[in-house]
């Protein structure tokens, strides 16, 4: 193969100005620099294509199996000649060519498009190109089932959370709804209002230990250089469960900053902007915009996670600052829990341990996934492995 500039095969279109709030809702994507906006009733690109970020999260490739409509802060890709290339071939193509490397902006970044053009690169035949992609893409197919099967996973925890220790109809003696069945309800003074006899509550602080993470110097070479500590931001909890982080620190770090090293299974909720909670599936510290709650003998993460996240919309509702809003660690601490009966939760944890425990191993699988595709991508596109 010989080399030839990328712009002689693709050209990277400018992006519409679109707004999802000014737009119907409906089932077509809308896609910006990092991905899924949105979605509406109507698109501007009626095939099936790639997205590449413009402004913002330059160069970030990504992918459309539907009609779709890119922003003004993205291009999608075009091809010249059909019969040469094909775009699931190009998308992961893309990903191997730095174009984050291309930002020709300062204060905002943004991809120089005619930069991109000018890269050479060897590019197979198409029936190879076709090869190469359907590799690759069962990679995807079976990392976006084991994404859903995790979202339903979840789903069905905190559907069960909230039937048996909100709504109280977790199974009496006789096994049926406790409080729909008359199971005898008392007046908290704290909550204003019933809970079961014989429940309690407290704050998180009187229950839990808690800790608020911290970062050292971040111009220590000896902090963070051959590293081998995860290092959680805020940014990190919209993933769930957590099992890798894009920095880690070395003990030498951990040591020089206000963080400590928390466990997995330890449940850690963001302060900063967004609200959120997650759970850790490796041993990790967190820098200070997140808060670390370690189970119990008697509280597990299977229960503190979907309590949490159902106090989420209080907690947004508490945040101050309007440059970067956000709680502090006492608001968390200060925060009322309702504690069942040990009969009650032994029996919840029965359901809901190993349906946590399936999310974790589904987690796990789809990171081996993506460092097998990965591994995989360059040694295809360069020819050390080919597809028979």
């Amino acid at each position: 193969m010989n080399k030839i500039a990328i712009g002689k095969r693709v050209s990277f279109e400018y992006g519409f100005a679109v707004r999802v709030d000014k737009e119907l809702l409906g089932n077509y994507p809308v896609f910006g620099s990092n991905g899924i906006t949105g979605y509406i009733n109507s698109y501007k690109v009626e095939e099936p294509g790639v997205i590449i970020g413009r402004k913002g999260s330059v160069g970030k490739i990504a992918f459309s199996s539907k009609p779709f409509t890119p922003t003004d802060t993205a291009y999608y890709l075009s091809i010249k000649d059909k019969s040469k290339d094909d775009m699931q071939f190009w998308f992961y193509f893309l990903q191997l060519l730095r174009l984050e490397k291309l930002n020709s902006h300062s204060a905002v970044p943004g991809l120089s498009r005619e930069l991109a053009y000018l890269l050479e690169v060897k590019i197979p035949e198409k029936n190879d190109q076709i090869k190469i992609a359907n590799i690759l893409s069962k990679f995807d197919r079976k990392i976006e089932l084991n994404n859903r099967i995790n979202a339903e996973l979840e789903a069905m925890a905190k559907t069960l959370y909230d039937y048996w220790f909100v709504q109280f109809d977790f199974p009496n003696e006789e096994g049926k709804p406790y409080k729909s069945s008359g199971g005898k309800m008392v007046y908290n003074n704290i909550l204003k209002r019933e809970i079961p006899e014989g429940w309690e509550t407290n704050t998180i602080a009187q229950v839990f230990s808690t800790s608020l993470g911290g970062t050292p110097s971040t111009h220590n070479k000896d902090y963070w250089h051959n590293a081998d500590i995860h290092w959680i931001s805020s940014a990190e909890t919209t993933f769930f469960p957590i099992i890798s982080s894009e920095q880690k620190i070395t003990l030498k770090g951990l040591e020089h900053s206000a963080a400590c090293l928390l466990p997995k299974g330890t449940v850690v909720i963001s302060i900063v902007r967004y609200i959120r909670p997650s759970i850790l599936g490796v041993d990790a510290a967190t820098n200070q915009s997140v808060v670390g709650i370690k189970e119990t003998d008697i509280f597990k993460s299977s229960f503190i996670y979907p309590y949490l996240c159902g106090e989420v919309p209080k907690f947004m509702a508490l945040r101050t600052g309007a440059q970067q809003p956000h709680i502090n660690k006492k608001v968390i601490d200060d925060n009322i829990i309702i504690i069942p009966i040990n009969s009650v939760l032994e029996l919840y944890y029965k359901i809901a341990n190993p349906i946590f425990d399936k999310i974790m191993t589904v987690a796990f699988e789809n990171k081996h996934l993506i460092e097998l595709r990965d591994f995989l991508l360059p040694m295809l596109m360069n020819g050390q492995v080919t597809v028979k």
